[in-house]
């Protein structure tokens, strides 16, 4: 029964993993850069979720609403004024660009709702299902992390492959200057895909911190990073991808913690990456590339 629940519990946090991973892999694979200050959105996601239901004392599922809006608003803002300039630069001036960015979310969010931890409380009000007599708890929060990240995923491939701004995205996805020559708008399409990868952040982060009710401005940083592991790992720029990964990370780190030890789940889990890259560069279920020169 150890085994079951431990099962439930790593397919939970990967199922949040994955949510952000979707973020991630997202703009990577329409824009072609890593958006590291994804993370730091997961976490303005979550204050402002919990500032709606706190502080305005509104219904926590209008709390999500109101933080899907206000991340994808900060995520437009951020590629409009932080990447969109360094379009045709160097992907190492982007890559220092996101790190700011990330450093500027995480003290501004310090700034405003300062640095002590705050108790989150949970937007999900389902009791937990008991099994085997009480040995096995799947809880409210699980249910809805899980259901949340398959519905998000269908809706995901749907949405790029029946819809038009779907196709567009893959059409710059694949060659940004042909797509731009056949009247496609390309920043308009990065930006649909920060303002879609930034509501996908706010979900996360809601999730996150019902699972582990401990909000602070640090809240998004380590899952961030797991997440993008989980992206690399099923192969980046892949939707599937991005879920596979973040489910077979979440086990592994839970697994980890649960039969090892909870200071060798991180080691354990970049190993595991590592054995996987070695074999398949492109990630579990990414595409190898080859450019011609």
């Amino acid at each position: 029964m150890e085994f079951l629940q431990y099962t439930i519990n790593g397919i939970s946090i990967g199922a949040v993993y994955a949510i952000i991973a979707l973020g991630y892999t997202m703009v990577y694979g329409i824009a072609k850069m890593l958006n590291f200050a994804h993370g730091d959105i997961i976490m303005v996601g979550a204050y402002i979720s919990f500032s709606v239901t706190s502080y305005l004392h509104m219904s926590p599922y209008l709390s999500v609403l109101i933080a899907m809006v206000g991340c994808v608003v900060l995520g437009v803002l951020i590629e409009a004024l932080a990447y969109r300039p360094l379009r045709g630069a160097p992907s190492l001036a982007v890559l220092i660009t996101a790190i700011g960015a990330s450093y500027f979310l995480q003290n501004a969010a310090q700034l405003i709702w300062g640095s002590d931890p705050k108790n989150f409380t949970s937007i999900v009000t389902f009791s937990p299902i008991k099994l085997f007599d009480g040995q096995v708890t799947i809880t409210g929060e699980v249910l809805v992390t899980v259901v949340t990240c398959i519905v998000i995923m269908i809706g995901l491939v749907l949405f790029t492959e029946k819809t038009k701004i779907g196709k567009s995205m893959r059409a710059v996805s694949e060659d940004r200057d042909a797509a731009q020559l056949m009247g496609i708008h390309v920043n308009r399409t990065i930006s649909v895909t920060f303002a879609i990868g930034s509501a996908l952040a706010a979900i996360a982060g809601i999730l996150l911190c019902s699972t582990v009710p401990t909000l602070q401005p640090t809240t998004g940083s380590m899952p961030g990073i797991r997440a993008f592991t989980a992206a690399v790992f099923g192969g980046i720029g892949s939707i599937p991808g991005a879920m596979l990964g973040g489910l077979v990370l979440g086990l592994v780190e839970t697994f980890t913690k649960g039969y090892i030890s909870t200071q060798f789940s991180d080691a354990v889990v970049f190993l595991v990456l590592i054995v996987v890259l070695l074999v398949k560069p492109a990630g579990l279920l990414g595409k190898n590339i080859q450019e011609k020169v």
